[in-house]
């Protein structure tokens, strides 16, 4: 039988593979719906739930799904393809996360929290990212101060073509890659969690008169402190950065303010 091998990257080693495998390697994958991928085997509903809790939550990330509005099942349902079981799945699962509220006999809304809700998401907020600052100050590789540099370089540009979505996008982007150099996942994920129950509110004040400015500021002092190691300035600036935004909690809590459906 004829024998060919393949080399594998990661580990070094070389793989056998007989003629019958490499011509299922060469067999093109089935395509499937843009909007709705195959089920998982085993479970019909599992692969279809994941992907509309996914579609919905990035739509509410995004701002396309503001907070108050009510999310009608059927429609998401015929949206996406879907039964109103998968659907409602779903939005449990985004209840969950706190993306959604589940309102008896009422539906499913996107989160609205209040006012002091929202100024003690933003306080918990800036723990969790003064934290991600700390660590990557002491943690931080060489790749990662070349991408926080880049992401600052990025922010630098946008704000100086005077360009709010570009900004926003670039100033996600610094935050990530403080994220990631504290090269602890799970602070990560937390720190991500909650950032994007908070994002519309984030992107809000990425538009308010002179924020940019002080925006840039506050990232030239939190690179600075982080490439030169030093932890607790760095946790200190980044707490004082969000800080920024929670004091703001009231006026950017008005301005995405929607009246939700009875």
């Amino acid at each position: 039988m004829n024998r060919g091998t393949l080399g594998n990257p990661l580990s070094g080693t070389t793989l056998k593979l007989t003629a019958v495998d490499k011509t299922r390697r060469r067999q093109p994958k089935p395509t499937t719906p843009a909007r709705v991928r195959a089920p998982a085997r085993g479970d019909p509903d599992k692969s279809r739930v994941e992907f509309i809790r996914e579609a919905v939550e990035r739509d509410i990330v995004a701002g396309r799904l503001v907070p108050g509005v009510k999310l009608n099942e059927e429609s998401l349902g015929a949206h996406h393809g879907a039964s109103r079981t998968p659907v409602r799945e779903a939005l449990q699962q985004l209840a969950s996360k706190g993306l959604v509220e589940l309102r008896s006999n009422l539906g499913a809304f996107v989160a609205q929290p209040s006012v002091t809700e929202l100024a003690e998401m933003f306080e918990v907020m800036s723990f969790l990212e003064s934290a991600c600052a700390s660590l990557a100050a002491v943690r931080h590789t060489a790749e990662d101060r070349r991408l926080l540099a880049a992401a600052h370089e990025r922010c630098a540009e946008s704000a100086s073509s005077n360009d709010p979505d570009a900004f926003y996008v670039a100033n996600a982007r610094f935050h990530e890659c403080i994220y990631a150099a504290s090269h602890n996942r799970y602070l990560q994920a937390q720190t991500i969690a909650l950032r994007n129950r908070l994002e519309v509110y984030r992107r809000e004040s990425t538009f308010h008169p002179g924020l940019i400015a002080l925006t840039m500021r506050e990232h030239k002092e939190i690179l600075d402190v982080i490439f030169e190691m030093d932890a607790p300035s760095a946790a200190a600036k980044m707490r004082s950065h969000l800080d920024t935004l929670r004091d703001d909690a009231v006026s950017m809590h008005k301005a995405v303010r929607r009246p939700a459906s009875p």
